[in-house]
């Protein structure tokens, strides 16, 4: 399994981008995909979590209602919305993959796959 991270860039405050994270391997259907960032100097965090469905999501409080994952399982792809920026997004984005059937969305140990990561900063 091999995971590409796309999307990120320099936005304003106020601003959105849309990452996007192709996965390539099989079974990516049976995969629950998560999105986590980590800002210089801080520690890896969840952002966002979707089922391997679509169905069902998670976000982390600081992000909800701005953020918004989807999939879409023919294209192999994960999404990551985000709207309203705030100088706080400012970090390296990654996506990862677990196909373990439960477990937590927001631990990354869960996580089998990792992609390589796109940098996004928003400026104020």
């Amino acid at each position: 399994v091999q995971l590409q991270a796309s999307g990120g860039g320099l936005v304003g405050v106020g601003g959105y981008l849309r990452l996007s994270c192709t996965f390539s391997g099989r079974l990516f259907g049976s995969y629950k995909m998560g999105w986590f960032r980590q800002a210089p100097g801080k520690e890896r965090e969840f952002v966002a979590g979707v089922s391997w469905g679509g169905g069902t999501k998670y976000y982390a409080d600081s992000v909800k209602g701005r953020f918004t994952a989807s999939r879409d399982n023919a294209k192999t792809t994960v999404y990551l919305q985000m709207n309203s920026l705030k100088p706080e997004d400012t970090a390296v984005y990654y996506c990862a993959a677990d196909q373990s059937l439960s477990g937590s969305y927001s631990d990354g140990r869960e996580y089998d796959y990792w992609g390589q990561g796109t940098e996004v900063t928003v400026s104020s």
